[in-house]
């Protein structure tokens, strides 16, 4: 495996940009740079992919995709792209190259539930730090959040065309599907930010309402603290939040939550200044497909019927998609806490793997 990491490392240094050619790049303060994580669902990234396609000016945006699978299937996809700037990144940290050893499975590891005094006996490793509820790490819960601030890291401080940018980045996953006019609305949402929300530093254009009505929502947005579980998908920030969790780099890594996004609202309560507030929207143009993700066991997979309903919502809503014009309608009065930690985050070679994003010059 030291071969293909080797690869991974060589193909992140080098930060190809395909179809730099047929369409240039030229990133401002307004542009919005867009990053998937990716993990191994081909299916689900095509129709990820084919939805960005029809995204009106996606020409003018750069295209990063982050794996944690080094597929020739899935690079393949990627490289078929051909409506906008793409450069593919690697997490040389996966549990595909270090299968047998931390950040993957150590033969030595401790069992998830062994008893601690057990683990003490048996002289497994990390056998003194089990996670809040008494639990040895899982790799394969672990990868995601270390993938996330890896990929964050990567972006902001590693590749060199952003050396300095100041737009938005706007965060996917794998399995999403996305609107047609993306684009058209968050730069409206970012000019009501600059006039009426100056301390928001979120978008989010996605939710999970059950119910959608386009005709009224269409143009209203909502003010509110940032909530995990709602405002966890579309997420769009700048380098100015970024920098605010890089400072607080060490509560993200020892939080004994295996989640990024619980871990991020840990953040938001007790390190980050003023807590995260976000304008969201109210009507969503971001879908979630994936019904069969890291939480999901025995569902059926198959995102057909899930694209039909999307696509015949959107369809049925063409009209009202583009609004002319967004309005601040409300402020969300729920109340934020700072969540019970999830666990599963204990370890304390987790800890350093993570800290050691931010220290690296080159992975």
């Amino acid at each position: 495996m030291t071969v293909l990491l080797q690869e991974l490392k060589r193909l992140n240094k080098l930060q190809h940009i395909h179809n730099l050619p047929k369409f240039g790049l030229k990133l401002d303060a307004s542009s919005t740079v867009i990053v998937v994580q990716v993990h191994d669902r081909v299916e689900y990234l095509k129709i990820l992919l084919n939805s960005l396609r029809k995204m009106r000016n996606i020409e003018n945006c750069l295209l990063i995709v982050s794996h944690d699978v080094y597929s020739k299937e899935l690079n393949d996809v990627v490289e078929m792209v051909d409506f906008c700037p793409v450069m593919q990144i690697f997490f040389p940290n996966s549990q595909q190259i270090f299968s047998d050893v931390f950040p993957g499975t150590d033969p030595k590891d401790c069992k998830r539930d062994m008893k601690k005094a057990d683990a003490v006996k048996a002289n497994c490793l990390n056998a003194l730090h089990p996670d809040k509820y008494g639990h040895y790490r899982e790799p394969k819960y672990c990868q995601a959040k270390h993938h996330w601030i890896w990929k964050l890291n990567y972006v902001f401080e590693k590749i060199t065309v952003l050396e300095g940018y100041q737009g938005m980045v706007l965060l996917l996953e794998e399995d999403y599907y996305v609107s047609e006019d993306v684009l058209s609305v968050l730069s409206m949402l970012q000019n009501i930010q600059k006039r009426d929300c100056k301390d928001c530093q979120m978008l989010v254009i996605g939710n999970y309402d059950k119910s959608q009505n386009y005709q009224v929502n269409s143009g209203k947005v909502e003010k509110s603290f940032w909530v995990s579980s709602k405002h966890n998908m579309g997420m769009v920030f700048t380098r100015k939040l970024w920098d605010q969790i890089k400072k607080c780099q060490k509560e993200f890594c020892v939080h004994d939550d295996y989640n990024w996004d619980w871990t991020i609202q840990h953040l938001s309560m007790k390190c980050i200044p003023g807590r995260i507030q976000c304008l969201k929207l109210r009507a969503t143009r971001i879908f979630h497909i994936g019904e069969c993700g890291i939480h999901h066991k025995g569902k059926s997979c198959n995102p057909g019927d899930k694209i039909k309903k999307v696509e015949e919502l959107l369809s049925k809503n063409k009209n009202y998609l583009f609004p002319n014009t967004l309005s601040i309608n409300g402020q969300s009065r729920m109340k934020i806490r700072d969540p019970k930690a999830n666990g599963g985050w204990g370890d304390i070679r987790d800890h350093q793997l993570c800290l050691s994003f931010f220290n690296s010059s080159s992975s």
